[in-house]
């Protein structure tokens, strides 16, 4: 199983070659290396690692820190590595996703991120209530009086939260981007994903989604470009195509169920799917080869 390493020290320090001898001593023949500061997410060297390591590869690290300095984001890493068939290491934790015991930690720390973030909301319920009881009114004096620091606090604030919500949600969307972008159009994927998760999005909802994460490395920035034109046909083919890679298991009447509540015509322009209709344009999906094994 090949290995590739990932060595980082702060601007400040000194030298990366205590990394890169633990690395090279389990077997890593490529190390990617960074000077950065880990509470960076938008390292080149990790966002290059992340869009080109293959199915199989195992990303390696000297030690957790080495990688992230937040949970949230560890985890969004590996998500992203499963995503692509690779794996995780940490030569200093016990973290190995090629391992059943590894993979019982990563859930654990998943289970206590989600833990953090419930408590840290309720102090936050909490604190409010007890500044409108004794009559205290809400503000920074700091952003009243527009200062610049105070706001790019409060700007990196909110940009954390909006990251944290995509995260918790991320295993709905971004399979389907990952898979289907720029090959589909955005509001086709946008039905698509509405009837897979019976939750509402908006086309701007998903693009923002997508931009997000292609800023820090976590998508390519391919997922952005203009979708090819295609005839009618072709959007039901690559429609069917996503609904079947999405879930395997999905029969031709549920197929024929989520166009119809996406709207789609059949090819003759009926609103009316039948199963018939569906596995004519399955085969013809397969055979163009949208659809493998």
């Amino acid at each position: 199983m090949p290995l590739i390493g990932y060595a980082r020290v702060s601007t400040g320090e000194q030298t990366l070659d205590p990394q890169r001898m633990e690395l090279r001593a389990v077997g890593c023949a490529i190390i990617h290396e960074e000077h950065a500061s880990g509470a960076d997410r938008t390292r080149p060297a990790l966002a290059r690692l992340l869009a080109t390591i293959r199915p199989g590869e195992t990303l390696v690290v000297v030690r957790l820190d080495r990688l992230a300095r937040s949970l949230s984001h560890l985890l969004q890493v590996i998500e992203t590595l499963e995503a692509r068939g690779a794996h995780f290491r940490s030569l200093g934790d016990p973290i190995d996703t090629t391992t059943a015991q590894g993979k019982f930690s990563l859930q654990v720390m998943g289970a206590v991120a989600e833990l953090e973030r419930a408590l840290i909301r309720e102090r936050t319920k909490a604190g409010l209530r007890a500044a409108r009881a004794q009559g205290r009114v809400g503000g920074n004096p700091a952003l009243k009086a527009g200062d610049r620091e105070a706001i790019r606090k409060l700007r990196l604030a909110r940009d954390e939260t909006y990251f944290q919500k995509l995260e918790a949600t991320a295993d709905t969307w971004l399979p389907l981007v990952r898979r289907h972008r720029p090959e589909m159009a955005w509001d086709d994927l946008t039905r698509l994903l509405g009837t897979r998760t019976g939750q509402p999005w908006t086309v701007e909802r998903l693009k923002r989604a997508a931009r997000r994460y292609v800023r820090d490395g976590l998508l390519p920035a391919t997922v952005l470009d203009r979708a090819p034109r295609r005839t009618a046909d072709d959007r039901l083919l690559a429609i069917i195509a996503g609904m079947r890679h999405a879930d395997p298991d999905l029969t031709l009447a549920g197929i024929a169920k989520r166009l119809e509540d996406m709207r789609e015509r059949t090819p003759r322009g009926s609103s009316k799917w039948y199963p018939s209709s569906v596995r004519s344009l399955l085969l013809r999906a397969e055979r163009l080869g949208l659809i493998t094994a």
